[in-house]
């Protein structure tokens, strides 16, 4: 099951807009939070102090609550791996390694008795399945790959998947930031460039980072790393469809109502897929004793992200709705109903043989 998340940094703020913004994301369906130590400078009591009431409060919201650490932090704090009493007096979920203790220490922090969770990096190539083949609890072991603060420093699409697919595929549960496009957010550092895992989605709507990380098939959980995003972007976020790839449609002049029902329909791409569209059969199925007139669509050609409709020149097939691939001739036998926006296309590379998609209408 997916979970939506939210950062916090007290240490840069106020409790009043922090619990604030806890409440306006817990009205909204989210059950995350991440926050950094590594730039907390307090020793333990102090900490643990200052923490008591954003976890009691955090807590009675329902989240579950992840603290960034490494051995610095571990130290300040008086923990070891063998030793996690300051953690269990913070009451925190998660115990996020940005560093870690090797092998010995990173097995016995998952064979913690008070079954805090321990959270790896997941922008890291880290042998932790070796490590529960050895004695870790893989029960206590999940993965957050990393923010990026820098422009221009995210990780690239392809080393992101690579990574992210050996932790899911291992059986880990994976977890990503996307990034809030408020004007003035901020996290652990002075640096006020947004927060997301991937670059590519550093200037694209929060929306659409999620639906890029739900696209992948291989994120659980996804974490705004900046603070405080809008409450129109955690609706924004709460309303995207974590079930299947979805992708907005501009519809085109001339749409017909029983076009856009079919649009609204649930899509499964096709076992023998084709190189040059998503083709959704079942509609098909509905629309075999209807019409679907033909309309001219004003073009020989179709390209890439346009959404089609088969219409009664191909009445065997009427009512199927593709997505082009590629270009594609026009031969009368296909309404152009919409088009996928530029921006959204590397969506349509998401779609797996057999699994659903569908489409963004407003």
């Amino acid at each position: 099951m997916h979970r939506l998340g939210i950062s916090l940094y007290p240490e840069h703020t106020t409790p009043e807009r922090d619990y604030a913004y806890m409440e306006l994301a817990a009205k909204y369906g989210f059950t995350r939070i991440f926050t950094c130590l590594l730039s907390v400078d307090k020793g333990a009591d102090e900490t643990i102090a200052e923490f008591a009431d954003f976890m009691k409060h955090a807590h009675d919201l329902g989240f579950e609550v992840a603290v960034d650490t490494n051995e610095h932090v571990f130290e300040r704090l008086g923990a070891s791996p063998t030793d996690l009493t300051p953690f269990e007096k913070l009451g925190v979920d998660i115990i996020r390694l940005d560093g870690h203790f090797g092998d010995y220490g990173d097995i016995m922090l998952t064979r913690n008795s008070s079954g805090i969770k321990i959270e790896f990096n997941g922008s890291g190539m880290l042998p932790i399945a070796m490590l529960a083949e050895r004695g870790a609890d893989k029960r206590n072991m999940v993965t957050c790959a990393n923010f990026f603060p820098e422009p221009w420093t995210g990780m690239s699409e392809e080393r992101f998947v690579e990574l992210t697919a050996m932790y899911h595929n291992e059986g880990f549960q994976t977890a990503a930031f996307v990034s809030s496009q408020e004007p003035k957010t901020f996290g652990p550092w002075p640096v006020f460039a947004g927060l997301p895992t991937c670059e590519d989605d550093r200037r694209r709507p929060i929306d659409l980072q999620v639906r890029h990380l739900i696209g992948t098939g291989l994120v659980d959980d996804i974490i705004i790393g900046n603070a405080y995003a809008s409450e129109e972007e955690l609706a924004a976020m709460a309303a995207v469809d974590l079930t299947r790839t979805t992708m907005r449609i501009d519809f085109a002049d001339g749409v017909t109502e029983e076009e856009r029902q079919i649009v609204a329909l649930s899509h499964t791409e096709r076992p023998d897929c084709s190189a040059y569209l998503l083709r959704s059969s079942m509609p098909r199925f509905i629309y075999r004793d209807k019409s679907v007139p033909a309309r001219d669509a004003g073009t020989d050609t179709f390209h890439r992200g346009d959404v089609l409709v088969v219409n009664d020149n191909m009445a065997h097939y009427r009512g199927e709705l593709h997505v082009a691939k590629r270009d594609m001739p026009n031969d009368g036998t296909r309404n152009l109903v919409g088009r996928v926006p530029a921006e959204e296309l590397f969506l349509i590379d998401y779609v797996r043989p057999e699994n659903p998609f569908g489409f963004v209408t407003e």
